[in-house]
């Protein structure tokens, strides 16, 4: 590479970019022409059908309102549910703000389906770090499914790293419950598409009818036109904090799907016999109306932010997955920074583009639920919402940042510039005359 030229440093809204990295972000963003255009259609598809289901479904002004005690005669929970089962496609759907994560919710989900004796198989290889202790794949195993007798099998990704369809078909025969990560996680495998989804659910379904597959749909929702319920998921599941709550929930999650396991799954969150008639929504409703209401629009603002991450990086040398002329099917972009200096520079300069915290400098840290450190930028209104803009990292290689989020597109854009200029200050990034 050329050697690093003298700073030419230009005042930016306030911002002290280079303006290399200016001109370079505008030949970026004149990439990301065509692919703009197309999120804006799926956003304004998708908000119209939001809109749909919060009119349909009689939202009211009352609606907004919470409750306390046991919860019950909770017009705002109840309805609120009915309107996000109808924006994912489903039957029916459990939207609360006590889910603590993703990662919760799914543990309701899979301990309200599966018995003592059954079988789960993952259809995407290993799951998201923090479900593996969920399983018992990794830790003590005090409380995991294992622990109840639930048995496990997975089918490994192809070396390409995509689903292995053939060995899917093989390997569900007689199993309860399949499931199947739509989003990256800490890999560089290709996200799945709804499209590519419904090709794993009709092998599935094709050797085993009876099979219950369950969707972790996080980072996925709004990014296409349909969910993977219109795959044929039975049941998909979700962070608030990440697409779907919009920016504005302060926590939570859902499961949504057909009507009898999602009251299997209501069973395991409350109790068998009340389910989705007890639990308060204290004052959290009218924050997950509003977020579901602007999640469409926001989704569309962490995609461009995504794609022109992606073309941004990719013009500077770096591997990008998805690269930028593939299709999406979540919010998120991963970069390959090469060595621990790129990574953890421009995780800090993700920071420095926050709203929230914008003078913390993040460092590698024993993140519960991951077997490795992990560095994380996370300035964000809601602590460790991804549908922000953020970027984290295990400290191992491939030395991957995965960048997410957005609440507009304007300030995503911003941050990426500044994680830029944070690796030139440090002579991680060398830059060329344009």
């Amino acid at each position: 590479m050329a050697e690093i030229f003298d700073p030419k440093p230009v005042v930016k809204g306030g911002f002290v970019i280079e303006d290399r990295i200016l001109k370079l972000a505008a030949k970026a963003e004149a990439a990301c022409e065509s692919g703009f255009l197309e999120i804006d259609r799926t956003a304004r598809f998708n908000g119209e059908k939001v809109l749909k289901a919060f009119i349909d479904n009689r939202v009211s002004e009352d609606c907004m309102n919470g409750s306390s005690g046991y919860g019950y005669g909770d017009k705002g929970r109840d309805v609120l549910d009915a309107v996000f089962a109808q924006a994912m496609g489903a039957e029916d759907a459990l939207v609360r703000h006590t889910f603590v994560s993703g990662t919760h919710a799914l543990t309701c989900a899979l301990f309200g389906i599966l018995r003592a004796g059954d079988t789960m198989v993952s259809l995407t290889g290993r799951p998201y770090d923090t479900l593996e202790e969920v399983i018992g794949l990794r830790g003590s195993g005090n409380g995991s499914l294992a622990d109840f007798g639930v048995k496990y099998d997975q089918v490994d990704l192809q070396p390409d790293g995509t689903p292995d369809v053939a060995e899917i078909f093989k390997k569900v025969k007689g199993a309860k419950c399949a499931y199947i990560q739509r989003s990256r996680g800490y890999s560089l495998r290709p996200t799945l598409t709804v499209d590519k989804i419904a090709e794993i659910i009709k092998a599935a379904k094709g050797s085993n009818p009876d099979i219950i597959v369950i969707v972790d749909n996080c980072y996925g929702e709004f990014t296409e036109k349909t969910e993977p319920i219109a795959a044929g998921a039975d049941l998909i599941v979700g962070s608030l904090i990440k697409n779907p709550g919009g920016g504005l929930a302060h926590t939570g999650g859902y499961i949504a799907g057909g009507k009898k396991y999602v009251e299997q799954c209501a069973y395991r969150l409350t109790c068998v016999g009340m389910g989705k008639e007890v639990g308060c929504s204290l004052n959290e409703n009218k924050a997950m109306y509003q977020g579901l209401f602007f999640a469409p629009d926001v989704v569309a603002n962490a995609l461009k932010t995504a794609l022109f991450t992606a073309n941004i990086m990719t013009m500077l040398g770096f591997e990008c997955y998805p690269a930028p002329t593939e299709k999406r099917g979540d919010i998120i972009t991963a970069v390959l920074m090469k060595n621990p200096d790129n990574l953890t520079a421009f995780i800090q300069g993700i920071q420095k583009g926050s709203p929230v915290d914008s003078f913390v400098a993040p460092e590698a840290w024993d993140m519960p639920g991951y077997d490795s450190q992990v560095i994380m930028a996370a300035g964000a209104f809601n602590n460790g919402a991804s549908i922000e803009l953020s970027a984290d990292a295990p400290l191992r290689e491939p030395y991957a940042a995965y960048v997410q989020g957005g609440l507009t597109y304007t300030t995503g854009r911003m941050g990426i510039l500044l994680a830029l200029q944070e690796m030139f200050d440090r002579k991680c990034l060398k830059l060329f005359e344009l």
